[in-house]
C-alpha cells in the first residue's frame, strides 16, 4: 500500500508516551498559573493538541529525510543510466545501490521498489513518479516528476535531466543545512525563553512563599493570570513561526 507522507498518526506506546508528556506539560502550566485541580482538568485536552503538534513534527522530519534520500536515489538512478540500463531497469539497479546506504525499510527503498513494481505492471514511469510526488508533497520530488513527465512526452534527454535534478537537489539541501545551522542557536534561545516565565513563577514560590497567593483562587487573579498566559502563548507561537524557515 502506497504511503501518504502528508499524514501521520501516532499509535500504541508512542501515542501513550506523547499523551502523558502533553498531560504533564498542561498540568504544570495549569498548576503554576492557577494552582487549581479544576484548571488541571480544564487544560487536560491540551494533551491532544500536543499530540497533533508532535505528529506534524514527525511529518516534517520524515519529508526532510525522504528529500535527502531522494537525492541519493537520483544519483544512483543516474549512475545506472550511465552504465547502460534502461530507465525501467535503472530503478532496480538503484535499489541495490541504495540498500548499501540505507536499511531495507527506508522510505526511498520502499518507494523505488514500489515504482519498480508499478513498471512491471506496465504502468508508465512518469505516472508512478507523479503518484509519488502527490503522496510526498515534497517540492523537489514534485519538480522532478513534472520535468520527467514533460521530457518523456517531448522526447527530452532523460539522463541529462536526472543528473541536473540531482545536482539541484543537492545544492538546495546544502543551503537548507547551512540555514538550519545558523538558526540552531536562535531556536535554543527561543526554547530557553519559553521556559523562563514558568521558572520565574516557580522561583517566586520557593524564594517568597505566599507572595503570589493573592493571584490565586479569586476573580482578579484568574483574569490577570489568563491575560499573562495568553500573551505568553502568542509570543511562543510567534517564536516558533520565526524559527521555522521553509525554502
Amino acid at each position: 500500500m502506497a504511503t501518504n507522507y502528508g499524514q501521520y498518526r501516532a499509535r500504541g506506546t508512542e501515542k501513550i508516551k506523547i499523551m502523558l508528556m502533553g498531560f504533564f506539560i498542561t498540568s504544570t502550566i495549569a498548576w503554576l498559573f492557577y494552582k487549581s485541580i479544576f484548571a488541571i482538568l480544564l487544560f487536560a485536552p491540551g494533551a491532544i493538541l500536543f499530540l497533533r503538534l508532535q505528529e506534524k513534527e514527525k511529518v516534517k522530519k520524515r519529508k526532510w529525510e525522504l528529500n535527502q534520500q531522494f537525492k541519493q536515489g537520483i544519483l544512483s538512478l543516474s549512475a545506472a543510466l550511465n552504465a547502460g540500463y534502461s530507465i525501467e531497469n535503472a530503478f532496480r539497479e538503484a535499489i541495490r545501490d541504495l540498500s548499501l546506504m540505507y536499511e531495507m525499510d527506508a522510505d526511498i527503498i520502499q518507494e523505488f521498489s514500489w515504482i519498480s513494481n508499478q513498471i512491471s505492471m506496465n504502468r508508465p514511469v512518469e505516472e508512478a513518479l507523479m503518484d509519488l510526488a502527490v503522496r510526498t508533497e515534497v517540492e523537489d520530488i514534485e519538480n522532478f516528476a513534472e520535468i520527467f513527465q514533460t521530457a518523456k512526452r517531448t522526447g527530452g534527454d532523460i539522463m541529462k535531466i536526472i543528473r541536473k535534478t540531482g545536482k539541484n537537489i543537492e545544492e538546495r539541501l546544502e543551503i537548507q543545512r547551512e540555514m538550519e545551522t545558523m538558526i540552531t542557536q536562535k531556536k535554543l534561545e527561543a526554547t530557553i525563553m519559553s521556559i523562563v516565565p514558568f521558572g520565574i513563577i516557580l522561583y517566586m514560590w520557593i524564594a517568597s512563599p505566599g507572595f503570589l497567593d493573592q493571584l490565586y483562587h479569586n476573580i482578579f487573579g484568574v483574569v490577570f493570570m489568563t491575560i499573562i498566559l495568553l500573551i505568553y502563548a502568542g509570543a511562543y507561537c510567534m517564536m516558533r513561526k520565526i524559527t521555522d524557515i521553509h525554502l
